[in-house]
């Protein structure tokens, strides 16, 4: 029937090929992330990267009005650039924004442009908790998790223009259902599970960077442990979602303790928990 569900012999087939798809990318791996080891697909270079990276802060920075509140502004310089230093990439141009908005997000652009947003911030408590956040989002630039998804979607559109070609004299019918087929697959079998891949990295990376900077690491499953807590209704099942649940998150965080501790233990200067983060009677303009 038009416009029915891919059938099981089709959702295999298609599965199959995602399955061809993540083996291509095992094999072309030509980079390893940071750390962890991990084969990278990187069809980008890098300096292209980065210049995507910067015109894409550029332009987010001018939609974005800047925070006023001069303590959480300085806070988040500071602990930001002192985790650039132990990121050692001096050849990046470390940029950090606080962004006037009640959005508990933040998030990275290639080449070391952070973006922060006010409401996250209440939910850091401390320095240290600001720490978490900032040494997270800097390992997702070291790393070069944007780069990596711009190849992945590269190799996904790629097969799917196969997939088109190679059908172009079966029914539309036909074609149809196995592009769902196809767009489903490579959704929940390929980019879904290297998203919550690249977060559980970007956990493991910035865990490890910011007890280099002398931040206690013990204070990074507390704080999603916190952010769970305050999220309301029902959470997207982590099948369906970009990010690993905050409860996988703090455990995974917790395990990894015993190989951050020692590295806080060894850094030159530490600020344990840091500055408390004070939070206004009202929200700053």
């Amino acid at each position: 029937m038009a416009g029915g569900r891919p059938s099981l012999r089709q959702c295999i087939g298609i599965w199959t090929v995602v399955s061809l798809l993540v083996g291509v990318v095992a094999v072309l791996g030509c980079r390893t992330a940071p750390l962890t080891g991990r084969k990278q697909l990187l069809l980008i270079p890098e300096p292209q990267e980065l210049t995507l990276g910067a015109q894409a802060f550029q332009e987010t920075t001018a939609e974005s009005p800047p925070s006023t509140h001069a303590p959480w502004v300085e806070m988040v310089q500071r602990v930001g650039h002192r985790i650039a230093v132990v990121a050692n990439r001096p050849d990046y141009n470390w940029e950090f924004r606080l962004v006037a908005s009640p959005q508990q997000n933040a998030f990275a652009l290639p080449g070391g442009k952070v973006v922060i947003y006010e409401g996250i911030l209440p939910l850091c408590v401390n320095e240290a908790g600001l720490a978490v956040v900032m040494s997270h989002e800097i390992a997702h630039a070291l790393a070069r998790h944007g780069g990596e998804r711009m190849s992945q979607g590269y190799v996904v559109n790629g097969v799917g223009t196969l997939i088109r070609y190679a059908t172009q004299d079966r029914e539309q019918v036909t074609r149809d259902r196995l592009l769902q087929a196809y767009g489903m697959a490579s959704k929940y079998g390929y980019i879904l599970p290297y998203s919550r891949r690249h977060e559980a990295e970007a956990d493991q990376i910035g865990l490890m960077l910011m007890a280099r900077a002398g931040y206690d690491p013990r204070e990074a499953p507390r704080f999603w442990e916190r952010f769970a807590a305050a999220q309301q209704g029902p959470g997207v099942p982590e099948f369906f979602s970009t990010h690993p649940s905050d409860e996988r998150r703090a455990a995974e965080l917790q395990a990894l303790l015993a190989e951050a501790l020692p590295l806080y233990e060894a850094a030159p200067e530490k600020s344990g928990l840091g500055a408390p983060l004070i939070v206004p009677a009202a929200n700053p303009p």
